[in-house]
């Protein structure tokens, strides 16, 4: 009895609650009999009608975001101060001897030289030889025979020299020193192969070479990078408004006058050469400009070799003299001074201490002892237009320059 009770009760419950809605809606249908079920809830809002659920909007792509590029690591290379890449800085050094003949004029491989030194040769006549350090030449020439003390500036880096030829002495050393003790020997004589003539000049002004040959060439010597140190000390360009406006330096071999003018807003000198006039690199066309110009007088005599018709030279290379150096517009007179073959030739000032230069190509002018060298002063710095006050009103363009304050 109280199960049907129960039941009957919980039909009319439904049933009631059926009706209940059907009213509340306003239908006029007979309610349809209660039926128990289970009513799974929608996801459609109710009384809306059925739909697919949304689509969620595609989010936009958005690019990776590119690494940033490593800063690349720069040192100071040895012969220059410039900043390279540490590679470039461990190249072995390569000197080269040049002509400078007026019939081997213009010459090739200026530009790419970290270090220049010319010097007397036959006569008095001059000749250069171009180191080469952090960078390579694409051609450089004409290459002429060696001198013994060209032979000691390349040792103070045991640079690979290469050269045609020699004079006896200068054989000499490199047949008893030339395997790595002092330098290299790259003789055009025994490596012709690393050398070539060009059609368009007469020998023996016509012999020339390449980086990319050399750097062969060094390899075959057993010459390897190294890492190593500066023997000067550099330091960045002075700031454009402390240079000197104009300024130059001159002197003469007995062959050529050498001129230097200095250029204020590249902070270089400008080189001219009587008879050539402006000197340029021949393979790159640019302008002979070094950072540094530096000129030591030193004493030079006949060379004893028993060929007095060939009026070779030597020279005192070791000891100390007079010197002048020029750098960001000014020149100092100071001296040199070197205490071995394989030792660097240093520049000091009137005070004794080491002089810095410039970071960039240096010129080493060696002259002999008494030679005459003009030095013309640039004029200072121009004045620098005085910064305004504090609350002070700019002048109109074209009106007296007169600080007007602000009250």
């Amino acid at each position: 009895m109280s199960v049907r009770v129960l039941t009957l009760s919980r039909s009319v419950t439904v049933a009631l609650a059926v009706a209940l809605l059907a009213a509340a809606c306003g239908s006029n249908t007979p309610s349809a009999p209660a039926i128990a079920t289970t009513v799974t809830p929608s996801a459609t809002p109710t009384g809306s009608p059925a739909s697919l659920p949304p689509t969620a909007s595609p989010s936009p792509t958005l690019s990776p975001t590119p690494s940033p590029e490593p800063t690349p690591i720069l040192v100071a290379a040895p012969l220059t101060g410039l900043l390279v890449t540490p590679a470039a800085a461990r190249r072995h050094p390569i000197a080269v001897m040049i002509d400078d003949l007026s019939a081997a004029r213009p010459q090739s491989g200026f530009s790419a030289a970290s270090v220049v030194w010319q010097a007397p040769a036959e006569g008095g006549i001059p000749r250069y030889m171009m180191i080469f350090a952090e960078g390579r030449p694409t051609d450089v020439g004409p290459v002429r025979s060696a001198r013994d003390y060209y032979i000691a500036w390349a040792a103070e880096w045991k640079a690979v020299y290469a050269h045609a030829g020699g004079s006896p002495q200068a054989l000499q050393t490199l047949r008893e020193k030339g395997n790595g003790q002092l330098v290299y020997n790259a003789d055009e004589f025994r490596w012709s192969g690393s050398f070539r003539r060009v059609s368009n000049r007469f020998p023996p002004h016509n012999l020339y070479t390449t980086g990319k040959q050399l750097d062969s060439l060094a390899r075959r010597l057993g010459a390897k990078a190294d890492d190593y140190k500066p023997i000067w000390q550099f330091a960045p360009d002075l700031p454009l408004e402390q240079r000197p406006v104009g300024g130059k330096i001159s002197f003469s071999y007995p062959t050529s006058t050498i001129r230097y003018d200095y250029e204020r807003n590249t902070n270089t000198y400008l080189r001219t050469v009587s008879v050539e006039g402006k000197q340029k690199d021949a393979s790159t066309k640019r302008r002979v400009a070094p950072k540094n110009v530096v000129i030591l007088l030193m004493q030079f005599g006949p060379l004893n070799d028993g060929h007095p018709n060939k009026h070779r030279l030597e020279a005192k290379v070791l000891g100390s003299g007079v010197a002048w150096i020029a750098t960001n517009g000014k020149t100092i007179k100071g001296t040199w001074r070197k205490k071995s073959l394989t030792a660097p030739t240093r520049f000091y000032n009137s005070a004794g201490q080491e002089v810095t230069l410039t970071a960039g190509q240096t010129f080493v002018n060696v002259m002999k002892t008494g030679t005459v060298v003009k030095i013309t002063k640039g004029a200072p710095p121009p004045a620098a237009s005085p910064s305004p006050l504090p609350g002070a009103t700019p002048s109109p363009s074209g009106a007296r320059s007169t600080i007007r304050l602000a009250v």
